[in-house]
């Protein structure tokens, strides 16, 4: 499978391409033409197939897409069936509330463990999932090698947590602090996620309107 010159904007739309396909899947659609999925989407066919093409072929002319076939592609691609461990350091109001209503397993995540420093969240669970102190973080990494950190700790430690983090061999990490975070460690990747940014673009379009 091809990936060479794949671009960030074609990375980003295939979650969404995942997405469409899995409530098409389970809504019992068995194949769909990419006119009418880029219909849903509100894009074009030809960008579907331009970006399906950056990982080699997909469908047959004059069928269209295999719905169940195609998302499992896709969800290869997406690595949704690596089964990478994340942790979530952080395990606060925001941090609670993604452990308590976010399916990491649905898209391949195990949640093993939460990290925090309060003593009034310290041994307690969430959705089942434990909430350990943060100074037990060294010796859980060093055993259950997590791939992914969940960040939701304040801003002001954001960059320090993430660090030690680092140090600790994590090399992903879905942050939710506000705070743009980076490293000078090779393989290291940030998904930073502002809620601001998505708020500020919904202003943006019904001042347009």
């Amino acid at each position: 499978m091809k990936r060479q010159n794949v671009s960030d904007a074609v990375i980003r739309r295939l979650p969404r391409y995942y997405r469409y396909l899995d409530d098409l899947h389970t809504k019992g659609v068995v194949r769909i033409s990419s006119s009418s999925l880029g219909g849903k989407m509100g894009i074009t066919a030809s960008q579907i197939r331009q970006d399906l093409s950056c990982f080699g072929e997909f469908g047959q002319q004059g069928y269209g897409y295999n719905v169940e076939e195609l998302r499992a592609e896709i969800g290869h691609i997406l690595g949704v069936d690596n089964n990478h461990h994340i942790i979530v350091v952080g395990a606060g109001n925001l941090g609670h509330a993604l452990m308590q209503n976010f399916r990491f397993s649905d898209i391949g995540f195990k949640l093993d463990a939460a990290f925090d420093v309060s003593p009034a969240l310290i041994g307690t669970e969430v959705a089942g999932v434990p909430v350990l102190d943060l100074a037990e973080l060294e010796r859980f990494a060093s055993t259950q090698k997590p791939d992914v950190a969940v960040l939701t700790v304040p801003r002001s430690v954001a960059q320090s947590v993430a660090d030690q983090l680092i140090v600790l061999g994590i090399r992903g990490f879905w942050n939710f602090t506000n705070v743009e975070l980076s490293s000078a460690v090779e393989g290291v990747q940030f998904e930073d996620v502002h809620f601001s940014d998505s708020l500020l673009t919904l202003s943006y379009r019904i001042m347009e309107r």
